[in-house]
């Protein structure tokens, strides 16, 4: 059982593994998500813009600016 008084265990929500590029990112790559969708909706059935633009887009977002949201992490700079 754990003490109240015990410094030495931290919360987990202490040291968020995320910082706030991580999160403008994943916004980013949200709203192209969004984009590719609306993308698709708005254009004609057979068009460029329903059959390759938006797939890209959304290939894009999806394969491209989450994962990199998720795995970026900020190098320090000491040697």
């Amino acid at each position: 059982m754990r003490s109240e008084g015990n410094n030495d265990i931290k919360h987990w929500l202490s040291e968020l593994p995320f910082t706030r590029t991580n999160y403008i990112l994943f916004i980013a790559g949200l709203f192209v998500i969004v984009l590719g969708y609306i993308l698709m909706g708005t254009g004609e059935l057979n068009s460029v813009q329903s059959l390759s633009v938006s797939p890209i887009v959304l290939l894009l977002g999806y394969l491209v600016i989450i994962p990199i949201a998720i795995l970026y992490k900020k190098k320090d700079k000491t040697l």
